[in-house]
């Protein structure tokens, strides 16, 4: 049934690269497109039963040189070790297969807003919202992926109260998404005289980012006011009413941007920031539904879920949700955190199959 299945794909991938060279479909955008985006999302599919096959015939031919009473033993020894090795190559590819055969989150492959706000903890909170937002900026520096800030409260020590920002490249969803939750600091704040560890924590949220066809938003559901903007120091501070404030009247939805000079960049962001916090409350009102659907290993994702702690004394960062614990914290919060997102990713996927 498994391979039945696979057959099947392996026909749709070679028929979709065909249609890839077809002039009328490369003219296409648009279908263009979607063509290219199954090709891409099939080929490690592919890839890996192509490989499980040739593994396989490698198999069957060993077998029957071991079973050919006509050779020596020597040879019949090293026909056991091929038949032996694509055995094992057959498992690991299998294994890789059914993850791969995963129904994939359909967000995925989008951008994301992130959201990080101080919790408890006052201006410590603040000073490791800051930290946090530079630890994944670096991250996606790492990827190769583009940050731009959407909305930004800061502190007069230069902590963030809150900020909101884009982050935009291929499959960061995928990448990011385990990040929602409560992150725990515990360390020596820059203030305290006695030198003792001070615990505050930080919420996050990672919401994939809307696309204009997934929302339709009714410009009559809209409220929208100007105000001057506020913030620690700039020339720009309070000199005019560029910043942004939208309501959407029928969620209570409320969006505030402030950080563009201009006011049309201020409504764009703003813009962009509520279809995605509706497509967000849109999604969890379907998952909701889904009445027999099992909390994933990693956890919901929920921001009021305490997820990590970063305890600067010891250098230790600890993932609560699936025990894992790593002593280079200054790595970690330089954007050195594939260590951490990639068991997530691999506990969600174990807990799938």
């Amino acid at each position: 049934m498994l391979f039945d299945k696979l057959e099947s794909a392996a026909v749709r991938y070679d028929e979709i690269s065909e249609k890839l060279t077809d002039p009328n479909i490369i003219g296409d955008n648009l279908l263009y497109r979607d063509y290219m985006k199954e090709y891409k999302n099939l080929t490690p599919l592919i890839e890996k039963y192509r490989s499980y096959k040739k593994a396989e015939s490698d198999a069957e031919e060993a077998g029957q040189l071991i079973k050919d009473s006509s050779l020596d033993r020597d040879f019949k020894e090293m026909a056991q070790e091929e038949y032996d090795l694509n055995c094992k190559l057959m498992e690991d590819l299998e294994r890789d297969i059914k993850i791969l055969l995963i129904p994939r989150d359909p967000d995925d492959d989008k951008n994301v807003i992130v959201e990080i706000r101080s919790g408890a903890g006052g201006e410590e909170a603040a000073l490791f919202a800051y930290n946090l937002h530079r630890m994944y900026s670096m991250y996606a520096e790492r990827k190769g992926w583009k940050v731009e800030v959407m909305n930004l409260n800061e502190t007069e020590l230069g902590g963030y109260k809150e900020i909101s920002f884009n982050i935009m490249g291929e499959g960061v969803y995928s990448k990011l998404k385990y990040e929602s939750g409560v992150h725990r600091v515990q360390r020596v704040p820059e203030t305290e005289t006695q030198g003792r560890v001070h615990t505050s924590t930080v919420t996050v949220a990672v919401l994939p980012e809307a696309e204009d066809v997934e929302i339709e938003i009714n410009p009559t559901d809209l409220e929208i006011d100007t105000f001057r903007a506020s913030g620690a120091g700039g020339q720009h501070v309070n000199k005019t009413e560029s910043a942004i404030r939208i309501t959407h009247v029928p969620s209570g939805v409320v969006i505030e941007c402030q950080d563009e000079r201009s006011q049309f960049k201020n409504k764009d962001k703003a813009m962009k920031l509520l279809r995605t916090k509706l497509y967000e409350a849109k999604l969890r009102e379907q998952t909701e539904k889904i009445a027999s659907e099992r909390k994933s290993q990693v956890g919901t994702g929920d921001r009021s879920e305490r997820i990590r702690t970063y305890n600067y004394p010891q250098g230790r960062l600890t993932d609560h949700r699936i025990g894992l614990t790593l002593y280079h914290l200054e790595q970690n919060l330089n954007g050195d955190i594939d260590e951490v997102i990639d068991p997530l990713i691999t506990a969600a996927q174990a807990e799938k199959l």
